[in-house]
Formats: structure tokens, C-alpha cells, sequence
């Protein structure tokens, strides 16, 4: 249940027009941006893409950059765990809203951008052996309401914000200690923490503190993919179930194409760390 009075989501009017993010943040992580030749911003589109350790480092960076070359604010499917906690409020003047089909109908009947992270939660509270990895369970829900509206969907790839911290204890961790046992027996495993889904890991970062470390941030935007053809018609005679299922498995293949290109570009990159910083920017 929400602690607030949640506004219509086409009710959202930013605060300001100056920039979203800090510069502290792009100074500390100097984001690397690629593909904003993709966007015409009178087409809006669906922008879905990974979700990185904690999810809220690298997201303000690409929202803030996403204004900046377009003019335009990104609306942001949330999860609704953040909408039952104190800081709620913030999320919504954020651009944040919601993450349900009606709310994501809204906004495309309305011609708004969109930004989804399908991941959710889960994506978000990694496990150890999981970096850059996509793990969107069974969802498809993305890829339905982009074919019911003809919304083009473009893939984002985001890399850096998994190497900001080290997790010592993720829910495997957990759940596998008597902590773990009597949540699963008391039943608040279950019914407040999705299985093990939200339980944060345990982790590290700048020389163990809390602090992220200063690793660069790389983003890609890909190629537009198109959904229109996905629709149900006579002519289409894919089952409309499969049909999504072939979306999403195409933008999943696009995200993890751009992945592996950002890391290579990270792995090359002689100036990644603020240490290293003291050269112009080179990618060898």
C-alpha cells in the first residue's frame, strides 16, 4: 500500500528543465554515451534495458543525458516496491511511475517516452555469479503492450554500475542459513520478499565503504526494433503468446549484443577508473 497520495501518472510536470543528475556523478563515473543517433524525438519509443547492481547509480545518468540530447523527459516503469516506502513521493517528481500494464498504456496512448527495466527487483538484487546478466523470469508484459500500441521498442545496454561494488552475501547466501529457513517457515519469504527475489545482497564498494567505486559508466542505445508486424491480423499467423515471446527474446539478444560490445569497449579502455583519469579519454 502506498504512503501517499499517488497523482494520475499524466499529471508528472518536472521541477525544473536544468539537469536531473549531479555533477558529482559525471565527474566520478564520466559516462561514455553511444547510439543517440537513434532517436528522433518526435517518434516516441520503448526504451527497455538491463538493470544494473542496485539500479540506481547509472539511471539518473541516462536519464539526465536522455533530456539533454532530446528535450524530452523519460517516464519510468518503477517497481512497485518503491511506492509503499517513504521516499515514493520522490520517485513519482522523478518521472517514475508504477510499473503496471494500465499505467504503461497511459503513457503510450498519451505519445510519452518510456523507459522499462523488465528485470525488475530481481535484476537489481544480483546474486554473485549473475554481472551483466538479464533475468527477466517469464515477463513478456513489455513486448504485449509495444505491439497492442505500434510502439517501437529500442534496446539500451548499460555497463559499469556492476563493477561499482563487490557482494559478499546475496540471497542464495541467505536463504541457505537458518535466517533463510525461518523466513521460508514463517511465511514472510513468501508474502513480503517475493521468494528471495528483493533481499538485498550484501556488498562493498570504494575501498569497502559504501561509496561506489569510480568505474566508468558506458551506455548504448541500438537499433530501433519495430513491433507493428507482431500484431494480430490475418496475415500474421504467429499465436499471438508466441508472438511476444519472439519480441522479447529479440530485444533480450540486442541488450546482451550491446553488453558484450561495452565491455569490450571497458576492458580497453585506459582511462575506466578516476585514478586513471588524468589522460584524455582512450579506447584503444
Amino acid at each position: 500500500m502506498a504512503l501517499f497520495t499517488i497523482p494520475d501518472v499524466l499529471d508528472f510536470k518536472p521541477k525544473s528543465r536544468s539537469r536531473v543528475a549531479t555533477s558529482i556523478q559525471r565527474f566520478w563515473h564520466s559516462p561514455r554515451f553511444f547510439g543517440f543517433e537513434q532517436i528522433d524525438p518526435d517518434s516516441p519509443g520503448l526504451l527497455v534495458a538491463n538493470h544494473s547492481l542496485y539500479g540506481v547509480i547509472d539511471v539518473p545518468l541516462l536519464v539526465e543525458e536522455f533530456y539533454l540530447k532530446t528535450n524530452k523527459h523519460l517516464r519510468i516503469l518503477a517497481d512497485s516496491f518503491h511506492f509503499t516506502m517513504p521516499w515514493g513521493k520522490r520517485f513519482f517528481d522523478y518521472g517514475c511511475v508504477e510499473g503496471t500494464k494500465e499505467n504503461c498504456a497511459k503513457l503510450m496512448e498519451n505519445g510519452e517516452w518510456i523507459l522499462v527495466f523488465p528485470g525488475g527487483g530481481r535484476e537489481v538484487f544480483k546474486r554473485k555469479h549473475e554481472k551483466y546478466q538479464l533475468t527477466w523470469k517469464q515477463r513478456t508484459g513489455f513486448a504485449r503492450l509495444a505491439i497492442e500500441h505500434g510502439y517501437p521498442i529500442l534496446p539500451v545496454a548499460s555497463v559499469g554500475g556492476d563493477d561499482c561494488y563487490d557482494i559478499h552475501i546475496d540471497a542464495d547466501d541467505v536463504m541457505a542459513t537458518w535466517a533463510g529457513t525461518l523466513l521460508d517457515k514463517t511465511g514472510i519469504n513468501e508474502r513480503f520478499l517475493r521468494h528471495g527475489d528483493v533481499i538485498p545482497p550484501l556488498v562493498s564498494g570504494l575501498f569497502g565503504t559504501p561509496y561506489p567505486k569510480s568505474e566508468r559508466f558506458y551506455y548504448q542505445i541500438g537499433d530501433p526494433i519495430q513491433t507493428v508486424q507482431y500484431r494480430v491480423n490475418p496475415e500474421n499467423k504467429i499465436p499471438y503468446k508466441e508472438a511476444q515471446w519472439q519480441l522479447r527474446e529479440l530485444v533480450a539478444a540486442a541488450i546482451n549484443q550491446q553488453i558484450s560490445y561495452l565491455r569490450q569497449l571497458q576492458a580497453s579502455d585506459t582511462n575506466r577508473r578516476l585514478t586513471d583519469r588524468t589522460a584524455p579519454y582512450s579506447i584503444e
